[in-house]
């Protein structure tokens, strides 16, 4: 992966509108990413989640070399840019983790703060300071060749502390992360982080939650969606399958 692709991709979280975030719809499989290419999103970005869901493991269960194998075969089935979430790097020294990463010609990656269950919120925040230092590893071994989304698991994990967060966001900035991600914020915290943070800030959307441009209008910078296509995809083939019998 080239890094002029690399910089096309980090191009597009910045200069934007309040209301106009950049939409990173998530797919889990060659066949979703070429849709929602089709539809005419400029880049994707893989949700661990849904990869999981449709390989046929628990959340946080997929093999490394599955993953990445998985986000290989979906960078190299669309021609947008492909961001991949891969948890917390598997454990992986950096060197490895960005050799792993544009072997499989993904152009960014998630890096989440935390370990543990991905089911109960029983997992446990890793300590900042490594958190960062290993965020400018990859850094310093990526350079411009990745884009690094460094995820802030503070409220994800009942750490619902403001101060901690932006301190965990502030860390991470300054050791070379391109964009922050403070998964599950309250939407009310929002305004706080884009103030707090010196970088784009991605905030999920959910159901039933603000819709992106809200969520933009809040101070959201870029919007992901982690397995939350494949869950309504799901549905629907659910409603489609209720039809046939």
């Amino acid at each position: 992966m080239t890094s002029g692709t690399a910089a096309a991709f980090r191009a597009l979280h910045h200069g934007r509108a309040a209301g106009d975030p950049l939409i990173l719809p998530g797919p889990w499989d060659v066949a979703s990413a070429r849709v929602l290419e089709e539809a005419g999103f400029p880049a994707l970005a893989t949700p661990s989640a849904g990869i999981a869901a449709s390989l046929g493991y628990a959340d946080g269960s997929v093999p490394p070399q599955e993953m990445f194998a998985a986000v290989a075969r979906i960078a190299r089935g669309v021609s947008v840019p492909v961001s991949a979430d891969v948890e917390d790097g598997y454990g992986l020294p950096a060197r490895k983790l960005v050799d792993r990463l544009l072997d499989a010609g993904v152009v960014g990656c998630n890096l989440e703060d935390s370990w543990g269950s991905k089911t109960d919120r029983s997992g446990t925040l890793k300590e900042a300071s490594r958190q960062a230092d290993y965020l400018a590893e990859v850094r310093a071994v990526a350079g411009a060749e990745l884009f690094v989304n460094a995820r802030v698991d503070t409220y994800v994990r009942g750490v619902a502390d403001l101060d901690e967060t932006l301190a965990r966001a502030r860390l991470y900035v300054e050791a070379g992360a391109d964009c922050v991600y403070v998964i599950l914020a309250p939407t009310d915290a929002l305004p706080a982080l884009r103030a707090g943070i010196d970088g784009p800030l991605n905030a999920i959307a959910v159901p039933d939650g603000p819709s992106p441009k809200e969520l933009g209008e809040l101070g959201a910078t870029r919007v992901t969606f982690g397995p939350g296509l494949l869950r309504r995809t799901m549905s629907a083939l659910r409603g489609i399958s209720a039809e046939l019998g």
